[in-house]
């Protein structure tokens, strides 16, 4: 196994802590290096700015992220509606304050979420009527109860990938289906940043994902790529955050021509900034 040292990140929102992304040939993920045990992890998500986790809206690059996401939650629905699910059982994994859950609860879903923040959490409950659990609790979700998983931009934080991705398998009902959002080291905006890419995120993000990686990974755990979809806002969002990281200002103008660049690139090779892969088990 040969591991190459690509680049050299700060961790520009919460501890200024300098960490490696290393190149893993056989997996063709990036690594964040040094990784933090799972009991140092949560004092890297300490942090007022850490939006996932809070519904506040105080500046502009906040009333941005919700707009986009408000945008983004009618379109997931719609996407786990596409499959035609009778029963209607979706699991969330990493929810955050719940915006998706309650928007599936709202359209006839049963809805369960798990959520390690506990403040995110606590606001996650009373939108989802106590349905949001701490990460410990899918160990006691009943085997094959699930119609759909959701991890949306969780995938990247998870600290035992394999054991996770194994659970998620026997979780999921025989014709379930696995949903996962990811951003994309391969995109544009990733190349133009580099170093101040904000999608890297270390060292909370642990792993760094590209087409050909989610590939590998999934079939070595015996799923299927079944569609994979742009989003499209998530290029506008990341330059955005990128330019503040690498001038002290965020420059919408520059993030948007960025983000459009990006974008268009992107429909000739699919590297768009972000990902959705739809992914189903293979017998």
């Amino acid at each position: 196994m040969n591991r190459l040292t690509y680049l050299k990140v700060k961790d520009h929102s919460v501890s200024g802590e300098e960490f490696q992304l290393i190149f893993n040939e056989d997996t063709e993920m990036l690594e964040t290096f040094p990784a933090p045990n799972e009991d140092q992890l949560s004092k890297y998500y300490k942090s007022e700015d850490y939006i996932s986790h809070t519904d506040s809206k105080r500046n502009l690059f906040e009333h941005v992220y919700h707009l986009i996401r408000s945008r983004a939650l009618k379109k997931k629905l719609r996407l786990i509606n596409s499959f035609g699910n009778e029963s209607k059982q979706l699991l969330d994994v990493g929810c955050g304050t719940g915006d998706f859950l309650k928007t599936a609860l709202t359209n006839g879903w049963a809805v369960t979420g798990i959520e390690p923040n506990e403040q995110a959490r606590k606001i996650a409950n009373v939108k989802t009527n106590q349905n949001v659990f701490e990460i410990g609790h899918l160990a006691n979700l009943k085997e094959h109860s699930f119609d759909v998983i959701t991890l949306w931009h969780v995938l990247e934080h998870l600290p035992k990938l394999d054991t996770h991705i194994q659970l998620f398998r026997k979780l999921l009902k025989p014709n379930g289906l696995l949903i996962i959002a990811v951003p994309n080291y391969k995109s544009y905006d990733a190349a133009h940043y580099k170093e101040f890419w904000a999608a890297y995120d270390v060292p909370r993000h642990l792993r760094h994902f590209s087409r050909k990686s989610i590939n590998k990974l999934f079939q070595k755990e015996n799923f299927t790529l079944i569609k994979t979809i742009p989003l499209i806002f998530d290029a506008y969002y990341v330059s955005l955050l990128s330019e503040k990281y690498k001038t002290g200002y965020m420059n919408p103008l520059k993030a948007f021509w960025v983000g459009l660049k990006s974008n268009y690139r992107a429909r000739h090779n699919n590297d768009y900034s972000s990902l959705i892969y739809v992914l189903k088990q293979t017998n």
